[in-house]
This record gives C-alpha cells, sequence and structure tokens, in this order.
C-alpha cells in the first residue's frame, strides 16, 4: 500500500514561509534563515510539510523551482469555521487569497491561498449534512 509521506515547496524566503504556514496552522522548530531544509513539527505517521531553499532546489533539479497553476495540496480542517479564520489570517497577514472561502457543491467548505512563493494550498472542511 502505498501513502504520501512528504509534500514539499520551495521557499525563497524561510521567515517569510514558516510565517505562512503557521497562520495555517503547522508549528516548526527554531531555524537559521540559511538553513536549506526545515520539516514542520508532526507525530509519527503525519504527512510531513518540507520546505526546501529554492538554492537548494536549483541545484538538484538543474533549474529554479516554480509553482503551477492549480494547488499543490490541501489542508482538512475540522470546521467550515476553521477554514474561514484560516483565509482571514492569511489575508490579514497580507498573503494572497486566490480564491476566498465558498461552500463548493461537494459538500465542502473551500478556499485557495498562496503562500510567499506562490505556492497555492487548498484549504477546507466538511459541509454539515443537510437534508
Amino acid at each position: 500500500m502505498s501513502k504520501i509521506d512528504a509534500v514539499g515547496v520551495a521557499s525563497s524566503d524561510f521567515t517569510k514561509t514558516v510565517k505562512f504556514y503557521s497562520l495555517l496552522g503547522f508549528e516548526f522548530p527554531k531555524f537559521k534563515s540559511e538553513e536549506d531544509h526545515l520539516e514542520a513539527i508532526h507525530k509519527d505517521g503525519d504527512t510531513r510539510l518540507m520546505i526546501d531553499s529554492v538554492k537548494l532546489l536549483t541545484n538538484i533539479l538543474g533549474e529554479k523551482p516554480r509553482p503551477g497553476n492549480t494547488s499543490a495540496f490541501a489542508i482538512l480542517y475540522k470546521s467550515p469555521d476553521e477554514v474561514n479564520k484560516a483565509a482571514s489570517s492569511v489575508s490579514s497577514a497580507g498573503f494572497k487569497i486566490t480564491k476566498e472561502p465558498w461552500d463548493a457543491f461537494w459538500g465542502q467548505r473551500y478556499a485557495i491561498v498562496e503562500d510567499p512563493d506562490g505556492y497555492r494550498v487548498d484549504l477546507f472542511a466538511a459541509l454539515p449534512y443537510k437534508k
């Protein structure tokens, strides 16, 4: 059986990137701004969030990393209100919201935000069941 173990993003500024993902609920160990790799604190068995410097990924890939025009991953929240709060926190901190929270036809509260380097992240939670 396969499992997604980690999701990674490139960062041109670890301080800004850590601030952004902290607003979404991630915690990070102390780090030095010149580090090339950082992982959010996680429990064993959880999917890891990895942040790599643009410099490191350019050396590995042979070209600069670049975000796509669609979300790279999605974060599950416990309630629609948490999605709204996360999107609001991101916006209040000056980061971009690609799509404001909305009630999607597939039964989830959904929003799309962008990290400082342009990586899109979906935020979602199940909507209460309606009869």
